[in-house]
C-alpha cells in the first residue's frame, strides 16, 4: 500500500514508514539502536522481552538496544506505522540528554498510550519526519534526527506526567507463556528443550509449542536461539573470549551449529562482530 525506507551507511539511523493490509515480522528482531515504533492506525500484537501487549492507534513503543521483540497481526491486520531506529550517539554530544530521556534510558521499553494530548503532539512530529525523508532536501538526515530526538523528549515528558499503568496480559495463556519466557531469558545457557520445559511447567509439549507461537510470534526453538545469539553478540562485542567458548557459554553444544544459527539470526558471522569490537 505504501512504503518508505532509509538507512544510513553506518546502520545507526533508519526510518521505515509502511501502510500494510497485513504483516508478520519474518525474523527475530533486536538492534544495537533504540527503536521508536509509532502505530498511526490499526492494532498490533507486540511481543517485547517477556510479554505480549496489544497496542492501538496512537500508541508509541520505545525499545532499548538488544531487546528481543516482534510484532504480529491483531484482529485488525490493516495498519500504518512509523519506525525510527537511532543510536544513542545522536541524542546529544555532551550527555545532556540523559535527564530529559531518563524514563526511556532507565527501562528496557517504554509504552505511551494514546491520548488526545499525545496525538496532538506526536502525530504532526511523525508526519514531519516522514515528509523530510520523502523529500530528502539538503541535510535531511540531520533534520530528521533532530525531529526524532524532539519526539523522544515529548514522549518522556508525557510519560513522566502520567503514571504508567500496569500492562495487563491479553489472557491467562499469555501470562503463562510470559512466565516461561522469563525462565528462558534467565536459563538460556542450560539445556532447554520443548519437552523439558513442558514437564517443568506441567503442560503438554503440544500446548506449549502452539501457545508459545501464538503469544510471542516466535516458534519455541527460534526464541531460544534468538536469546542465545543476542547474548553471544554482546559477548563478542565486549570481550576477547574465543568464539567456541562463547558458543558454549550461551548454550550451544557445537560451534558449527552456533555459527549457522548466528548467521540466520543476525545476517552475519560471529567474527563480523568481533572485528567491530576490536
Amino acid at each position: 500500500m505504501g512504503n518508505l525506507y532509509y538507512e544510513n551507511n553506518a546502520g545507526t539511523f533508519t526510518v521505515s514508514h509502511r501502510k500494510a493490509l497485513s504483516h508478520h515480522m519474518p525474523v527475530s528482531h533486536f538492534h544495537s539502536t533504540y527503536e521508536i515504533y509509532i502505530l498511526m492506525s490499526g492494532k498490533r500484537e507486540f511481543f517485547i522481552q517477556d510479554r505480549t501487549i496489544t497496542i492501538n492507534e496512537g500508541d508509541v513503543v520505545i525499545i532499548a538496544p538488544n531487546i528481543l521483540h516482534r510484532t504480529t497481526n491483531a484482529e485488525q491486520p490493516k495498519h500504518e506505522r512509523l519506525i525510527i531506529n537511532m543510536h544513542e550517539q545522536y541524542f546529544s554530544l555532551d550527555g545532556s540528554h540523559r535527564e530529559a530521556l531518563l524514563p526511556m534510558l532507565d527501562r528496557d521499553y517504554l509504552i505511551l498510550k494514546d491520548s488526545l494530548r499525545n496525538r496532538q503532539l506526536i502525530e504532526p512530529q511523525s508526519r514531519a519526519i516522514i515528509q523530510e525523508m520523502q523529500e530528502r532536501g539538503s541535510g535531511f538526515e540531520l533534520f530528521a534526527q533532530t525531529l526524532a530526538v524532539q519526539l523522544l523528549i515529548m514522549c518522556c515528558r508525557q510519560f513522566r506526567q502520567h503514571d504508567a499503568e500496569p500492562l495487563a496480559s491479553p489472557s491467562p495463556m499469555h501470562e503463562r507463556i510470559s512466565e516461561i519466557v522469563r525462565y528462558i531469558n534467565e536459563h538460556y545457557m542450560e539445556e532447554l528443550s520443548l519437552h523439558l520445559l513442558a514437564d517443568r511447567f506441567f503442560i503438554s509439549p503440544y500446548y506449549l509449542s502452539r501457545s508459545f507461537k501464538e503469544a510471542t510470534g516466535f516458534a519455541f526453538v527460534e526464541y531460544v536461539n534468538s536469546v542465545r545469539i543476542k547474548e553471544a553478540k554482546k559477548q563478542l562485542e565486549s570481550s576477547s573470549l574465543k568464539v567456541n567458548l562463547i558458543a558454549r557459554k550461551v548454550g550451544f553444544g557445537s560451534v558449527t551449529h552456533f555459527g549457522r544459527v548466528f548467521k540466520v539470526v543476525t545476517g552475519h558471522s560471529p567474527l563480523h562482530y568481533r572485528r567491530k569490537g576490536e
